[in-house]
């Protein structure tokens, strides 16, 4: 097996793109863009630290908690979570951030880099309280490049279809998993206990 180490070594090996696929790049949300945004429950955060150690995270909310401002710019509350800030924490040292956004069915997905910025603004805060619950942050993303993912990945992975989805029971609940990596002293939930936790934490 060899590294490959440079970007002649990798091109090597691959086809050039075709031009579809670099002209659909752009520079700002189009109609689609925009539409795709607010018919997604769910995107990828991925963001990177000072030292250039990358993380990718999750978040998730009814369609369109991310709201399109305008054709260059996202605003993403943050809600509840486990507190660790690793991406806020990241955009803090690294605004550059990549956003990956899925539509439940939809085999083609969203992709959107840029720079970010962690907001407090009582006014923007406010805009985004939902049951009561008011975000601490706000990220504003400055869209750099947009452009529409093919469906290729999600073909493959049959995500959405009924027929792959395996049973819960495949996977040990996520209280046996922590124990097995923390140790005995974690107090063990029934994967029932979990959901209804983590229900009144949403």
């Amino acid at each position: 097996m060899a590294t490959i180490e440079s970007i002649d070594a990798l091109r090597m090996l691959y086809a050039e793109p075709k031009e579809r696929s670099l002209r659909k790049q752009l520079d700002r949300l189009d109609v689609h863009c925009r539409r795709f945004v607010e018919l997604s429950p769910l995107v990828v955060l991925a963001s990177v630290d000072s030292q250039g150690r990358v993380d990718a995270s999750p978040r998730g909310g009814d369609p369109g908690f991310v709201t399109v401002e305008d054709e260059r710019t996202l605003l993403l509350p943050d809600r509840p979570g486990n507190n660790r800030l690793d991406s806020l924490a990241n955009i803090v040292e690294r605004p550059e951030v990549g956003l990956l956004f899925f539509v439940p069915g939809v085999d083609e997905m969203l992709r959107v880099n840029g720079e970010a910025e962690l907001r407090d603004d009582a006014d923007l805060l406010e805009r985004f309280t939902t049951n009561s619950r008011t975000p601490r942050t706000v990220l504003a993303v400055h869209v750099r490049e947009a452009y529409l993912h093919c469906a290729k990945a999600l073909m493959r992975s049959r995500l959405w279809d009924p027929g792959a989805q395996i049973d819960r029971a495949e996977i040990p609940t996520m209280g046996e998993m922590l124990r097995d990596q923390i140790g005995t002293e974690i107090q063990l939930e029934t994967q029932e206990e979990m959901l209804a936790r983590y229900a009144g934490e949403l």
